[in-house]
């Protein structure tokens, strides 16, 4: 019998209950990956929780002879990203590949948008995103000091809302911005340890995005399942990219994208402190040699 892509590699992901977080579950066991299955089991905005949805996928897992636990801690809580990291370690002896997929939605328009609204969806991506990355940075860091080999990977889930801009989304996009350019700094920060960190930026008719009109038009002519984003994901997660990192990507049924972030464009320098008035003449013929911001889906006009 071959040897799976990613066999005996253990593997937390959080918001594994239902759409991507599932499919990436499901997806790594087929790999022969042991797999802790996170999801609180709340409402796509937030509020509730079951421990239903983690465990059916739990059992779906063992039932077709894989390995996997259910978890249902609230990885926007510091103590909650600290338990799930070691009920990995506990269960089954180590941590090989932390998946941060966990999300929720409370679009509304910035005019509209409550501090609740924003306070629960940064808490949830951007702040989970981090609780969990750091507790298993600082597992992953103990293990290298101890001079005991370290292979291990992160994969952020990031968002064309964030990285192109979505109206009715500052609160989610400005997480999923923040989620980007966390991933390239904790690359940097974690290399020396032996671990990777990528960011995938999925597009995917789930139960938060399947009531958008343009998501519903384009699945007429894509495959926009979850299951479509999972290769990637399993793949980033496996021995085989330990020379990727820092990079984010951006996934939509077949097709792969490497994304290319900010960069210096069209510059002016008056050799001394410019005075405001002077920047009329300036500023608009810059922006006029610039290309133009990238649309929602990520093109330029």
């Amino acid at each position: 019998m071959s040897e799976k892509l990613c066999d005996g590699r253990v593997v937390v992901i959080t918001g594994a209950g239902n759409g991507l977080g599932r499919a990436h579950a499901l997806a790594f066991a087929a790999e022969g990956a042991k797999v802790v299955v996170n999801d609180l089991g709340s409402g796509r905005d937030g509020d509730g929780a079951s421990g239903g949805p983690a465990q059916r996928v739990a059992d779906e897992i063992v039932a077709a002879g894989g390995a996997a636990v259910a978890n249902t801690d609230d990885i926007s809580s510091w103590d909650g990203a600290g338990r799930l990291v070691r009920q990995a370690v506990e269960e089954f002896g180590g941590l090989d590949v932390l998946v941060n997929n966990a999300g929720i939605l409370r679009d509304r328009m910035v005019f509209s948008m409550t501090e609740r609204d924003w306070d629960s969806v940064i808490a949830v991506h951007l702040k989970g995103t981090f609780a969990t990355l750091h507790h298993a940075a600082a597992y992953w860091r103990e293990q290298a000091k101890k001079g005991l080999s370290v292979d291990a990977r992160v994969i952020n889930t990031t968002s064309p809302s964030g990285l192109f801009g979505s109206v009715g989304q500052t609160n989610y996009g400005a997480a999923k911005a923040g989620i980007a350019s966390m991933t390239i700094i904790a690359a940097a920060e974690l290399a020396r340890y032996g671990v990777t960190v990528n960011a995938v930026a999925p597009t995917a008719m789930t139960r938060l995005t399947e009531d958008i009109e343009m998501m519903r038009q384009a699945a007429e002519t894509a495959d926009l399942s979850p299951e479509a984003i999972s290769p990637l994901v399993v793949w980033l997660g496996s021995a085989a990219s330990k020379d990727v990192t820092g990079r984010v990507f951006a996934a939509m049924g077949n097709r792969i994208t490497v994304l290319e972030g900010w960069v210096n464009g069209p510059a002016a320098d008056s050799g001394e402190r410019w005075a405001p008035a002077a920047l009329t003449g300036v500023v608009p013929a810059l922006v006029a040699k610039a290309a133009p911001n990238a649309g929602a889906m990520g093109g330029r006009a």
